[in-house]
């Protein structure tokens, strides 16, 4: 008898809920619905509060209640996880408010609501480039801000990941070797454009050995005309990889490119 009671009540309440917000949708009242919209925004109701300042945003442009309502849609897309749309109206605040109340949340949430957002290394990285964009925007204008150590942390995260998806391709290169054509020079290449942009990666060690086995494959695969220049390449990136990691752990597999390169080398003259 308690749970049916309890159910009757639940159910009443919802029902008065639900109506409470259908007449605040229909009323022309905007000062009300903004205060019903922050409310529902207290109580973690974000869509009802997002749909409510979709409209009185619009109205209360070069109010009193302008920058706040912006910022609390921002916030409401933010709550519900929309993180791509939260980001757009968090731009749009500093934008507008430059120096307002709440221009530093709104700079750090539009590049870590992003972050958030971020996705797999193997799927289209944009997000990830436009979280990064605007977490170093928030560096530049608040480097001594209590937030600014999370942000350098997550930049730092947000750039290994896109290493992580340039080593993914570097090694889908050496795998598909000669398949359709010579996929070596692209891992080669791939590899020295990762180094280049991430220089200190976590993944360092492994762009610089796969460039040396592709460029050890290159060799092999080559024309007379070619030949010894690629095989002094492979000597030359093993003397590189050793002067950099000389107890890596592909020392052993290193070596053994260079003993068989430094044989062919030798047996030319």
């Amino acid at each position: 008898m308690k749970k049916i009671v309890f159910i009757l009540i639940t159910v009443v309440a919802l029902c008065s809920s639900c109506g409470e917000y259908n007449r605040i949708l229909k009323a022309t009242d905007y000062e009300l619905k903004y205060s019903y919209a922050k409310k529902y925004f207290s109580q973690r109701k974000y869509a009802r509060a997002a749909t409510l300042l979709e409209e009185v945003v619009h109205i209360f442009r070069g109010t009193q209640y302008a920058e706040e309502s912006l910022y609390l849609l921002a916030q409401s897309y933010y709550g519900q996880k929309d993180y791509e749309t939260a980001s757009l109206n968090f731009k749009q605040y500093y934008q507008t408010y430059p120096k307002g109340e709440f221009a530093e949340l709104a700079r750090f949430y539009s590049g870590y609501g992003l972050y958030l957002d971020s996705p797999d290394p193997r799927l289209d990285q944009k997000l990830t480039y436009d979280a990064i964009a605007e977490l170093q925007l928030y560096m530049e204008y608040y480097p001594q801000s209590e937030r600014a150590k999370q942000a350098q942390e997550i930049l730092f995260e947000l750039q290994e990941k896109l290493a992580y998806k340039e080593l993914i391709s570097t090694q889908l290169y050496y795998r598909l070797g000669t398949y359709m054509g010579n996929n070596y020079r692209s891992c080669v290449i791939t590899a020295e454009n990762a180094l280049r942009d991430y220089p200190y990666s976590k993944y360092r060690e492994e762009f610089i050995f796969l460039k040396i086995k592709a460029k050890y494959e290159l060799a092999i695969v080559s024309i007379e005309d070619r030949l010894q220049g690629r095989y002094r390449d492979v000597v030359d990136e093993y003397y590189s990889y050793l002067n950099e990691y000389p107890e890596g752990k592909y020392v052993k597999q290193v070596s053994k490119f260079f003993d068989y390169a430094s044989k062919q080398i030798s047996s030319s003259y």
